[in-house]
């Protein structure tokens, strides 16, 4: 019985000594800044994103497009205001909601970023992002730069760039 025993405890000294030689190979990973529009989960690149903001008043600017919400005031720097909803054809929040605003750049461009709210930033592995399904609809293809799983819930990357680029581009 004392044979099996110590054959018993030599397995077990073999298997920690084992797991101790598990070398721990750094993966790269990416900041991600995900925000919540009418319930779905979005997110930015962590780079593309310069300050989150909450509590701002926003100012009517006439004339300017539905997706342009007007401009808000950063320290004495006046930055627009883009609505996301209009642009994702996602149905508008409700007045009078408590919103954030990420302020953002890209492509030239730098605006505020209306969202309903920050859910976190978070560092993840870029393995763990995925490619766009190729059921997306078209209207999201080029804005979506892949898909990943957090806290059990889809998230859908946007590209920033790629949001500025066409919106500064875009007809009157």
């Amino acid at each position: 019985m004392s044979q099996q025993a110590l054959t018993l405890d030599q397995v077990l000294t073999q298997r920690r000594e084992a797991s101790r030689e598990i070398v721990n190979v750094d993966e790269p990973t990416v900041k991600l800044v995900i925000f919540e529009l009418q319930g779905e989960w979005f997110a930015f690149h962590g780079d593309r994103i310069r300050e989150i903001l909450s509590q701002v008043e926003v100012f009517f600017v006439p004339g300017c497009p539905p997706s342009l919400e007007g401009v808000i005031n950063v320290r004495g720097d006046i930055e627009s205001v883009i609505s996301l909803n209009n642009l994702l054809k996602l149905a508008e929040s409700p007045e009078g909601s408590a919103f954030s605003y990420l302020l953002g750049h890209g492509a030239g461009m730098r605006s505020g970023i209306r969202v309903e709210q920050v859910v976190d930033v978070v560092d993840v592995l870029l393995s763990n992002i995925h490619a766009p399904p190729g059921t997306l609809p078209e209207h999201l293809r080029a804005m979506v730069s892949g898909i990943f799983q957090f806290k059990e819930k889809p998230v859908t990357v946007l590209d920033l760039d790629r949001i500025f680029s066409d919106y500064s581009h875009k007809p009157g």
